[in-house]
């Protein structure tokens, strides 16, 4: 009974069906986790991603709902609610009537807004550029190109 107590110690088991280190989501959280944290060191100013998302797509469509924004920006409704009301409270966005539809609002960048725009660019460029640092250019252009191809 010894004997074959030492022979099933000893049988090495088998490799597991699913190794977290080898998942796309495991791997693009931990990708994530390390921009965010170049973002926070690097963005130059008070703002999440999340708020500097609704900043730049504003800043590059102009006026547009807040449903509208959520979807540019790919925020649900309660997310990019909360961002906006962050924003205005700063006086960095605004939202005024739709001309075209009095039961709808349209969010803007303030002045204030716009010129944090602006000023925060090219900090936003460069965490880009840092984030992908340790891609060759042609790497960097395979992998956006196929993460594009998986939203």
């Amino acid at each position: 009974m010894a004997r074959s107590a030492v022979a099933k110690r000893s049988v090495k088991p088998s490799r597991p069906s699913y190794i977290l280190d080898e998942q796309i989501g495991f791997i693009l959280r931990q990708v994530w986790q390390r921009h965010t944290t170049i973002f926070a060191r690097d963005i130059g100013i008070n703002l999440t991603p999340t708020q500097w998302a609704a900043l730049a797509k504003l800043a590059e469509t102009g006026p547009c709902s807040q449903n509208q924004l959520g979807r540019l920006t790919a925020m649900d409704v309660a997310t990019i609610k909360g961002v906006i009301d962050r924003l205005s409270a700063r006086g960095l966005t605004e939202t005024s009537p739709d001309p075209e539809d009095g039961r709808r609002l349209l969010v803007s960048l303030t002045r204030a807004g716009q010129q944090l725009a602006e000023k925060a660019a090219p900090n936003a460029l460069a965490i880009s550029k840092e984030t992908l640092a340790p891609l060759d250019t042609r790497e960097r252009e395979t992998l956006l190109a196929l993460l594009n191809k998986l939203r």
